[in-house]
């Protein structure tokens, strides 16, 4: 990332105050009350079962009951579970000392693209997101990077300034250097949503280090964006998603 770009508040959700350290998100239809964790990091919600992250193609779909069995409760597609799942599978045997949880890679893109639905945005079982989702210029705006452009316009479309690009909304610049080939078609792809979140979880171990500990998820996300205000709006998010239920 790198970057300041649009960020998306919170849309739904009924907490109604705190008990004992814990938000209390209040059933909007007469549901039970489910306490959301305030801790850092948040947690890692439901274990990933394990996978064969080296299968051939689309290796995410060996979570499809993983995901299937979260989609309603979490309010993520399917598709976007795996891909979230998948990417800390991989993690957790690459970089074991990381401990990056899928949950909070759920949390980052529910903040940057509501899972790759932004403005109508879809998600395909390839994980590619349809329409492209692209951030506004950061050309040095109102609370807003300013960031001259890095690629000619090839990957961002913008020849003049670099925007943010994707499901997890990554300048073309950090794309070049981290992005990386996750769903198996041979193409790091910044719009395929399994990319993305293998990618945004290689940036965030790289960066923050041990994320089981409260100052290395800091330190990691606020390398992903130097916003206090993002780093709250990510973890409840991500603590929400940790006790099965949506923000």
């Amino acid at each position: 990332m790198d970057a300041v770009t649009t960020r998306h508040r919170r849309l739904l959700g009924c907490v109604v105050g705190t008990v004992l350290g814990a938000a209390v998100l209040a059933g909007c239809a007469g549901e039970p009350k489910i306490a959301i964790p305030q801790g850092i990091p948040p947690g890692p919600g439901a274990p990933v079962p394990p996978i064969d992250i080296d299968a051939p193609g689309r290796t995410a779909d060996q979570l499809r009951d993983w995901a299937a069995d979260q989609t309603d409760a979490l309010g993520i597609s399917v598709t976007a579970l795996e891909a979230y799942g998948y990417a800390a599978a991989v993690m957790a045997q690459s970089r074991p000392e990381c401990g990056i949880g899928w949950t909070t890679l759920a949390g980052i893109a529910s903040v940057e693209s509501r899972h790759g639905t932004y403005r109508g945005s879809s998600v395909a079982p390839t994980g590619d997101v349809s329409p492209q989702i692209r951030g506004i210029p950061l050309d040095g705006g109102p609370g807003v990077a300013e960031i001259p452009d890095t690629d000619g316009g090839a990957m961002d479309g913008d020849p003049v300034h670099d925007r943010a690009m994707g499901p997890l909304q990554f300048i073309p610049e950090t794309w070049k250097r981290w992005g990386v080939d996750a769903n198996g078609d041979g193409v790091a792809n910044p719009d395929n949503i399994d990319d993305a979140a293998l990618t945004a979880a290689r940036y965030l171990c790289a960066r923050g280090g041990d994320l089981t500990s409260e100052e290395g998820w800091r330190r990691s996300l606020m390398a992903y964006n130097l916003s206090g205000e993002y780093l709250d709006d990510v973890r409840d998010r991500a603590a929400a998603y940790s006790v099965g239920t949506r923000p």
